[in-house]
């Protein structure tokens, strides 16, 4: 018999990331634009997302570039 590997559970500010970083391609907004920019984007999902990124110490006036530079959102 074989064992499967789990596939590792990303954490939801990958995906999160992943989303602002497709916006900044894009050129939506900047890396240099304050993280509340992204706020106008995100509609009735903000305020999730806002609480999420106040959990790992990141103010709304940070810049974009700064949550894009996180390697891990490890919250261990």
């Amino acid at each position: 018999m074989t064992e499967g590997f789990a596939t590792p559970v990303a954490h939801p500010m990958e995906k999160f990331q992943r989303q602002v970083r497709s916006l900044v391609q894009s050129k939506a907004v900047k890396p240099t634009d304050s993280i509340w920019k992204i706020a106008l984007l995100y509609g009735e999902e903000w305020q999730h997302w806002k609480r999420e990124l106040e959990e790992f110490e990141f103010s709304m006036q940070d810049p974009i570039g700064d949550l894009l530079a996180v390697e891990s959102w490890d919250e261990s």
